[in-house]
């Protein structure tokens, strides 16, 4: 029976890792953003950039994901 809540407890954990992307995420947008204001001749490079990074933060959200679900699915025998 402990062992069922430590691992809940671990998955809770493994997903604070989803907090970091989450908001790099949204300061990469914003700063998108400001520049396309700034420049809106470059609106399609800077979007291609920013995609890019949201692709590459969502993946770091996906590894915790993936380490959450483990640890909530995979029993010890």
């Amino acid at each position: 029976m402990e062992v069922d809540a430590a691992r809940a407890i671990g998955a809770g954990l493994a997903m604070l890792g989803a907090i970091g992307p989450g908001i790099g995420i949204g300061l990469l947008v914003q700063g998108a953003m400001t520049a396309i204001g700034r420049n809106p001749d470059a609106a399609g490079q800077i979007q291609v950039n920013m995609i890019l990074g949201i692709a590459f933060a969502e993946a770091v959200a996906i590894y915790a994901l993936v380490v959450a679900l483990v640890l909530a699915f995979v029993g010890i025998q």
